[in-house]
């Protein structure tokens, strides 16, 4: 199994991509050492427009491993199209009962998580016993829960789930992401730094209030 991040641009592209560039401005290693599946399911480009999109991404030392929600098939020198994470073609069939639902799970980090790991779980909430170092990073399909101090980066409800939180006791962190929203450190002020806190999303914005 291979883990990437998903990056889903919305029209026009130009506009997006100023956005983007904001925050590659704020946060020049977002990407970085990241594989980044490209969702132009918003977008709905032309074979050219894709192209010309991959090349602006590309300068943005962006790597796109492949392209989801792509209408028609890519011209041979892009990046395979892919159905539900697969490419195309390579299809996997299975059977469940109908009231059978996936198993969701829960993982717990009993110490603390240092800089420069990255815990990614996409099939439910992590509980990080200990705290988040500067250079950590959590990766949560549901929410997160941090009962020491969050300082790294931490992105939850990224199996497109905007009802996933994000709770910590001590709010330092370099960036939040719910669902596909994020914040970095700039954005956030000062108010709330060092207390308990809550984040989640809300009306295609990310809100932070203090615990208690």
């Amino acid at each position: 199994m291979f883990r990437a991040l998903s990056l889903a641009p919305q029209g026009p592209a130009a506009e997006w991509l100023v956005l983007l560039d904001g925050a590659l401005k704020r946060d020049p290693t977002l990407f970085d050492d990241k594989a980044v599946i490209l969702d132009v399911a918003g977008l709905k480009p032309t074979a050219s427009e894709l192209e010309s999109l991959i090349a602006e991404l590309s300068t943005r030392r962006l790597r796109i491993l492949g392209i989801e929600g792509a209408d028609a098939a890519l011209p041979a020198n892009l990046p395979p199209r892919l159905v539900g994470g697969r490419p195309q073609g390579d299809t996997l069939e299975a059977s469940a009962a109908p009231d059978e639902k996936p198993g969701v799970s829960s993982l717990t980090i009993e110490g603390s998580v240092r800089s420069g790991q990255s815990i990614v779980h996409p099939e439910g909430d992590v509980t990080v016993m200990g705290s988040v170092s500067s250079g950590a990073e959590i990766l949560a399909g549901g929410s997160i829960h941090v009962y020491g101090a969050l300082r790294g980066r931490a992105i939850a409800g990224a199996a497109k789930n905007p009802r996933a939180r994000i709770y910590c006791r001590k709010f330092e962190p370099e960036l939040l992401g719910i669902d596909r929203l994020v914040r970095t450190a700039e954005d956030m002020g000062n108010h709330l730094r060092g207390q308990a806190v809550q984040i989640w999303s809300d009306g295609g914005a990310i809100r932070i209030a203090a615990l208690g």
